[in-house]
């Protein structure tokens, strides 16, 4: 007879799209799950996987028992956690991808204070700058800076992320002070590989500048170091550099033109109710990203 736990670990495998990286997730040997497929399998009297050049894939019966097992495993874990909650405590894996800055910067150490909170949660955070597919990819929260995606994604916006222009001292004395965005164009601007003109607000209008510099990177506390080592000018969201705006080793620069606002959001897969452990992780975020990142929307 068909189990949730084989049940869980055909959803892993299909939304794998591989018996081992399936079989990781699950935390069991690849043989346990090869067994437990072929089991559902026959018990079911259908083939509900088959291979192909991506990997291994549902066949359209395994795609029909797939949104079925999934909307069974919510209810139960549902269930489960609603019970749970009654005692103060939640229970279960809660997967989590954010940016790889905020991530280690905020994200972490909120999860971290959540499973001394609740023993029995088990986190899985994922730090990575791509836009992960939460549902083929089994997660249950993403955090996201910048413009909102997935259009069948549950999306709030927690807070505004705002960008600040920032030099060290030492490099203002040297270079000069810019007083207008047009200054920017003769000085070393560090910006964001692949990244396009910056943006400021001048009265009623937006100015663009195209940076110009010796450095480009992916990383936002790589710009931050350079900056403060004398190297050019960077633009960067403002949580990045709080403290050295505090503690002056950056100075903020063109106050005056602010930069676009653009949102810092949590997002999570559609569904009637949000289920507890991820409202949870949402509130204990959504407090310490407004603190840190400029105050509530």
């Amino acid at each position: 007879m068909t189990g949730l736990e084989d049940m869980r670990c055909f959803v892993e495998v299909a939304a794998c799209g591989g018996l081992n990286r399936a079989a990781a997730r699950l935390g069991l040997s690849k043989s346990i799950v090869s067994r437990r497929i072929a089991a559902l399998e026959a018990d079911l009297g259908v083939r509900l996987l088959a291979r192909s050049t991506r990997g291994v894939v549902p066949t359209e019966a395994g795609q029909e028992f797939r949104h079925r097992c999934e909307s069974i495993l919510a209810d139960v874990a549902e269930a489960r956690e609603t019970v749970m909650g009654k005692g103060g405590d939640l229970t279960g894996r809660l997967r989590v991808t954010a940016p790889q800055v905020m991530g280690l910067r905020i994200v972490a150490p909120v999860l971290g204070e959540l499973t001394r909170q609740h023993p029995r949660l088990q986190i899985d955070l994922v730090l990575t700058d791509r836009v992960v597919d939460l549902i083929d990819e089994g997660f249950d929260l993403a955090i996201r800076m910048g413009e909102q995606r997935g259009a069948s994604l549950i999306g709030r916006k927690i807070a505004p992320l705002h960008a600040v222009l920032v030099a060290s001292r030492d490099y203002l004395e040297r270079a000069g002070t810019p007083k207008t965005p047009a200054d920017l164009t003769t000085h070393d601007c560090i910006g964001y590989s692949g990244g396009g003109d910056w943006q400021f607000r001048h009265g009623r209008r937006w100015v663009a500048v195209r940076p110009r510099g010796q450095l480009r990177t992916d990383s936002g506390d790589a710009i931050v170091q350079w900056a403060a080592s004398g190297l050019g000018i960077g633009h960067v969201p403002a949580f990045l550099v709080q403290d050295r705006l505090n503690d002056g080793s950056l100075v903020e620069l063109l106050a005056d033109y602010p930069s676009p606002d653009y949102g810092i959001y949590t997002l999570r897969p559609p569904g009637p109710r949000t289920p507890a452990k991820v409202l949870l992780a949402i509130d204990a975020l959504t407090a310490r990203i407004r603190r840190d990142a400029g105050g509530a929307t």
